[in-house]
């Protein structure tokens, strides 16, 4: 069984620095392309960064790329967002999840092959 492990979110000031970091269990972590997920209330659940099986490459979600930075060690079966000039429009709950590719075309959207096990994420606040 999938077992994701959020951590790391807090209340932050603009312009302030976060990392997030999720631990996964029960699928071979380093055969798996990985994504950040973010949810704001009321508002549908949307990719923010992913990264292929080894960590060679990634790709990044609108506002976040240049600010956000994701990374993985694989043999700690962990992953990791490192969220740099925050704003407030990058509070939300943050989620992690296995996804059957990352490409530089991929849609950003749950539906677009990601898993069905969801932890229990991490909040961020980013507000003065």
């Amino acid at each position: 069984q999938v077992q994701l492990a959020e951590a790391g979110g807090d209340l932050v000031a603009p312009g302030g620095s976060l990392r997030l970091s999720c631990i996964v269990s029960g699928l071979t972590f380093g055969n798996r392309a990985m994504a950040w997920f973010r949810q704001d209330s009321g508002k549908e659940r949307e990719g923010v960064a992913c990264i292929i099986y080894n960590g060679a490459s990634a790709y990044y979600q609108g506002s976040a790329k240049g600010r956000f930075t994701i990374s993985r060690d694989n043999a700690k079966n962990t992953l990791y967002l490192q969220m740099n000039s925050l704003k407030p429009e990058d509070t939300g709950m943050y989620y992690c999840q296995p996804i059957a590719a990352c490409t530089q075309s991929w849609c950003w959207d749950p539906r677009c092959g990601a898993g069905d096990t969801w932890g229990q994420g991490t909040q961020v606040i980013v507000s003065s």
